[in-house]
């Protein structure tokens, strides 16, 4: 996952057990988006203007640095900015160790695959992620692995969470294994919110559908 990901989990559950689809908590408001990406803006235009890897390394911490300051000084939540901080320091750790700008992203790479291989084990084994996700949000624990139409929703939303891993490692992989820095960062950020955004908006209808279809299948009993 990118450097979001972590402060993204949390708001990923809130927006799944909603009546509604709030595009805006999503991306994380305005200020998370910015936070979540201008990191990886600087770090894109400073490789375009000095190359190698120092001054971009440099440059990407020194403003998510900034960034978390501010939410201290200001004495705002921090929980985003300070994720997005430790996913910054990873990968600027692994740039400076392996002497290549691209480094900077492989941390990324990595943990979209740990998920994708997370998400499609639970699939086989029958307790897909969004399930276990939405019996928690709701309080109704593991009764829907019960229900054949909501394990087939629960199923297919976990898939297409899994798609979106998937489609960041089939299109950032060889852009990493061809060093193609600028656009891997690039296409890294129009893959990273945004993408998950959608992705989540997909998943939250899936999810929905399947507890409508439950309460459509068990009525409230009728009283004498």
């Amino acid at each position: 996952m990118t450097e979001e990901q972590p402060a993204a989990e949390n708001r990923a559950a809130r927006l799944l057990g909603g009546e509604s689809f709030d595009l805006h908590e999503a991306v994380g408001g305005w200020r998370g988006f910015v936070e979540s990406s201008l990191p990886g803006v600087v770090f894109v235009a400073a490789y375009l203007l000095w190359g190698g890897f120092r001054v971009p390394v440099i440059a990407a911490g020194g403003v998510m640095a900034v960034l978390v300051i501010v939410r201290l000084i200001q004495r705002t939540p921090a929980v985003q900015a300070a994720s997005g901080a430790i996913g910054v320091a990873i990968g600027a750790v692994w740039a400076w160790r392996s002497g290549d700008a691209s480094g900077y992203f492989a941390p990324g790479l990595w943990l979209n695959a740990a998920y994708l291989a997370g998400i499609l084990l639970s699939m086989v084994v029958r307790w897909p992620v969004v399930g276990v996700v939405m019996g928690l949000i709701r309080g109704e624990g593991t009764h829907w692995r019960a229900d054949r139409a909501q394990m087939r929703r629960f199923q297919l939303a976990s898939a297409v969470l899994a798609a979106m891993f998937a489609l960041r490692l089939a299109v950032q992989v060889p852009l990493y294994l061809a060093g193609e820095v600028a656009v891997l960062g690039t296409v890294k950020l129009a893959m990273g919110v945004p993408l998950f955004a959608l992705t989540l908006w997909g998943v939250w209808l899936l999810a929905r559908d399947a507890g409508a279809a439950r309460e459509t299948q068990d009525p409230p009993p009728t009283t004498r």
